[in-house]
C-alpha cells in the first residue's frame, strides 16, 4: 500500500470496494432537504461504526482500518435508508484506557468530547457494540447514554452467520427494550436495523427544497499549518479536533457557513506530509482523501505556516490543484507572529512567487486563524477567484480579442512554421477552458500559446485563475464555420 504512495503524489483510493458499495442505493442526489432527523452511531473503538457508517451511505466516506481509533472528528453525510432521507453521523470512539500524559491521551478526551456533544444534538443514538466480553468502555458509554436513553437503539455487531450469538445476548442486561445481532460487513440484518431506525424518527418537520448554490472550498496543507483552526473560525464550530500534533485531522471534515449573501461549504482535509514520512495505512488513506476533495471543491485555500514557509511537496500538491483548474490562494497563516512591516509581507510573497513561477496569478493573503484576522480578504478573494471560474465569454467576443491578439503579435512567417488561428470558443467553466482552431496546430510553438493564454487571463478577466487552451486543426474560418 504505502509503497503506492511512495512512487506518487497523485494517489487514487484502492479500486477494491467493499460489496455494497455497488448497489444502487436510491438516493436522488437532485433532491434537497431540511429539517432532516439526525442518526449519531456511536459505540467504542473497533467496534465497526465507521464500516456500518459506509454501508448506510452506499460508498467508502469513512475511512476504515484495524487501527482502534482511526475516526475522531465526527463526520456527517446524508443517506437514504428504505426511502427516507436523514443525516448520519459517524463518531470517534469511546476509549477508557489511555496512556495519561501523552499526545495520544489529549487527542483521545478530545474525541471523546466531540462524541458526548452529539448525544444533544442527536434524534437517534444507534450504540454499536461488539460481540464478546462486555468491556469497561462499554459500561461507562452506556452509563454516559443513560440521560438520552428514550432516543437510544442498540446493535450488536460482528455476528455473522450466528457468531457469539449467546455472549451478545448478554447486553440486555443494561436494559435495552430491543437488540439487534448484525453484521456491519457482511449485512446481516442490515435491513431490520434500518427498520427499526425509522420506526424511531419523526420525519413529521422535514421539507423538501432547492439547496442554495455553495462555493466549495478546500482547506489544504501541511499539517499544523492552522487548516482546522480555520475550518471551525469559518463555520462558527468545534467541528474539527484542533491539535499540536501532527495528523490529527483523518477524514475530511465538512461545514458550511455564510458571507456576503453567499453560502460556503468548507472541507477540513488531512494535513499532506512528505512520502517519506508517511508511515501508516491509516495516513495514506487520509492524505488520498485530501487529494481527492480537489475534485469536489471549486477554491483551495492552501494554509501556509508563516514561520517555515513552503517544501517541494507543497508545490506537488499545488499543482494537482492548478491541473484541475481549481482557484488557489494561499493563505499566510500565523502572520500575527511575524513583523507587521510592508516589506516583510512582499518579501514572503516574492519567495512565494519564485517556488511558483508559472502560477504567479495566485492571490497571496496573509491571515491568523487563532487572531481572526485577514479572513474578510480571504473571503473576498475567494468569491473573486469563484467569479473568475465561472465567468463566460461570448465567442463573438472571444474572437474579436482574437483578432486583435494575432495582429499585435502575429505568428511566424517562415513557411515551415507558418500557422493560422482560425477562431476560439470557450468549451468549459470551472474550469476555465478554451479551444483555438488553427490549420496547422502542430507546429505553434508553445511560447505563442503562453502568449495567447496570457492575453486571455488578463484581458478578459481571468487573471487570478488558472486557464486552459488547446488547440484543434481546422482550416475554416470563423465566420465560415456554418456553411461546412
Amino acid at each position: 500500500m504505502k509503497e503506492k504512495f511512495e512512487n506518487q503524489i497523485d494517489i487514487q483510493e484502492n479500486s477494491q470496494t467493499l460489496d455494497f458499495e455497488n448497489q444502487n442505493s436510491g438516493f436522488n442526489p437532485e433532491k434537497k432537504y431540511r429539517n432532516l432527523p439526525l442518526v449519531v452511531i456511536a459505540g467504542r473503538p473497533n467496534v465497526g461504526k465507521s464500516t456500518l457508517f459506509n454501508r448506510f451511505l452506499h460508498k467508502r466516506r469513512s475511512i476504515t482500518d484495524p487501527t482502534p481509533g482511526v475516526t475522531r472528528d465526527p463526520i456527517l453525510e446524508t443517506a437514504f435508508i428504505n426511502g427516507k432521507t436523514v443525516n448520519l453521523m459517524d463518531t470517534g470512539g469511546f476509549k477508557l484506557e489511555r496512556d495519561i500524559g501523552t499526545v495520544e491521551a489529549e487527542l483521545d478526551e478530545l474525541v471523546v468530547q466531540k462524541t458526548l456533544e452529539t448525544f444533544k444534538k442527536a434524534d437517534l443514538i444507534l450504540l454499536l457494540l461488539e460481540a464478546g466480553n462486555i468491556t469497561g468502555e462499554d459500561e461507562e458509554l452506556i452509563g454516559l447514554l443513560r440521560p438520552y436513553w428514550n432516543k437510544v437503539i442498540a446493535a450488536v455487531n460482528k455476528t455473522e452467520g450466528g457468531r457469539l450469538e449467546e455472549e451478545a445476548w448478554n447486553f440486555m442486561q443494561f436494559g435495552f427494550s430491543e437488540l439487534l445481532q448484525i453484521s456491519a460487513e457482511h449485512g446481516d440484518h442490515i435491513p431490520d436495523l434500518q427498520e427499526l431506525i425509522l420506526s424511531r424518527l419523526d420525519f413529521s418537520k422535514v421539507e423538501e427544497g432547492e439547496e442554495p448554490e455553495y462555493i466549495k472550498i478546500a482547506i489544504m496543507g501541511k499539517p499544523n499549518t492552522g487548516k482546522s483552526t480555520l475550518s471551525n473560525l469559518l463555520t462558527n464550530t468545534q467541528a474539527s479536533i484542533v491539535s499540536d500534533y501532527a495528523g490529527t485531522t483523518r477524514d475530511v471534515v465538512e461545514g458550511s457557513f455564510a458571507f456576503k449573501n453567499k453560502r460556503f461549504s468548507v472541507l477540513d482535509t488531512a494535513g499532506i506530509r512528505r512520502k517519506v514520512k508517511v508511515k501508516e495505512n491509516v495516513e495514506y488513506y487520509s492524505v488520498t482523501r485530501a487529494i481527492k476533495t480537489l475534485d469536489r471543491c471549486d477554491v483551495v485555500i492552501y494554509m501556509i505556516d508563516a514561520n517555515e514557509g513552503l517544501t517541494e511537496q507543497d508545490k506537488k500538491v499545488i499543482g494537482l490543484a492548478h491541473d484541475r483548474g481549481r482557484g488557489i490562494v494561499f493563505a499566510l497563516n500565523k502572520w500575527d507572529t511575524q513583523n507587521q512591516e510592508k516589506k516583510t509581507f512582499k518579501k514572503a510573497e516574492e519567495n512565494i512567487k519564485i517556488m511558483f513561477g508559472h502560477m504567479n496569478y495566485a492571490p497571496i493573503v496573509p491571515i491568523s486563524a487563532k487572531e481572526d484576522t485577514g479572513i474578510k480578504q480571504l473571503l473576498n478573494t475567494v468569491m473573486e477567484l469563484y467569479n473568475q471560474l465561472n465567468r463566460k465569454i461570448d465567442t463573438a467576443s472571444l474572437n474579436t480579442a482574437l483578432r486583435d491578439w494575432v495582429a499585435a503579435y502575429p505568428p511566424p512567417a517562415s513557411r515551415s512554421a507558418s500557422f493560422k488561428m482560425r477562431y476560439i470558443t470557450q468549451t468549459s467553466v470551472n474550469p476555465v477552458e478554451f479551444l483555438i482552431f488553427a490549420t496547422r496546430p502542430e507546429v505553434v510553438q508553445q511560447t505563442y500559446l503562453s502568449y495567447i493564454k496570457n492575453k486571455v487571463r488578463t484581458d478578459l478577466g481571468f487573471d487570478k485563475i488558472p486557464v486552459k487552451v488547446e488547440l484543434k486543426a481546422s482550416r475554416t474560418k470563423w465566420e465560415n464555420r456554418s456553411r461546412t
